[in-house]
């Protein structure tokens, strides 16, 4: 069987973690199970996955402090998993640097589908950080090689995600990109119609560039058509 990557389930559910690495094992991806919080950062350090399926609700520690300590060393995809329709789950997610996540019960197809999107995503931005190693929009600098985040000469710290879409919104500054392009630019996957994970990410960064949410003129949406970088505000 052909091997498409490494994956580190962290789930205390036996008996869907069992038939999710089950599943995941027969599309060729060799999965790992973890079942406590706690034990998840040393096993990343000693033996990197390519990407990471993390539940919130976990012993030992949550999954949002585990997914915080982790980005701290380790930059690949991480999968929130959530069985709570709570949107502060998402945007606290968000915000500490999961890439993606999906609501339990999750469906086979649709968290392979996720996970061959974020790979694939990955790889991308893999390919086109050794293409510039410095974006600059006015006084924005974005480092790609180091990821790193500089506005008026002093670093800006931002999670994994919001360092994505900023890096996108930059790299097309002065133009209006859509919803869908964004989507497939920073998370290797079509716009669902439903997911607002972009929408608490443009707060997110507007708060840390001191952007007024009500009349927004770093990064603004412009309704029907996407989200646009405005290269003259940076200044």
């Amino acid at each position: 069987m052909e091997h498409y990557g490494t994956i580190l389930l962290v789930e205390d559910d036996i008996s869907l973690a069992n038939w999710v690495a089950e599943y995941l094992t027969e599309q060729g991806y060799n999965t790992t199970l973890c079942q406590r919080g706690d034990l998840v950062v040393e096993q990343v350090r000693t033996s990197p996955p390519d990407l990471v399926l993390l539940d919130i609700m976990l012993p030992g520690q949550d999954g949002i402090s585990v997914c915080r300590d982790l980005r701290q060393f380790y930059h690949a995809p991480i999968i929130m998993l959530t069985a709570r329709d709570d949107e502060m789950d998402e945007v606290i997610g968000l915000e500490v640097g999961a890439s993606d996540y999906m609501m339990k019960p999750v469906r086979p197809r649709a968290l392979l589908a996720r996970i061959k999107a974020a790979l694939r995503s990955q790889s991308d931005k893999q390919d086109s950080a050794t293409e510039s190693s410095i974006i600059t929009v006015g006084k924005l600098a974005i480092h790609t090689d180091s990821r790193t985040v500089y506005f008026n000469d002093e670093e800006v710290h931002i999670s994994s995600a919001e360092y994505l879409l900023l890096h996108y919104l930059a790299s097309n500054a002065g133009q209006v990109v859509s919803r869908d392009a964004v989507f497939k630019a920073t998370k290797g996957r079509e716009y669902d119609g439903l997911d607002r994970s972009v929408d608490v990410l443009i707060s997110s960064l507007r708060k840390k560039f001191s952007d007024d949410p009500q009349h927004p003129e770093k990064i603004k949406t412009i309704w029907g058509r996407g989200y646009l970088l405005v290269a003259t505000a940076w200044q």
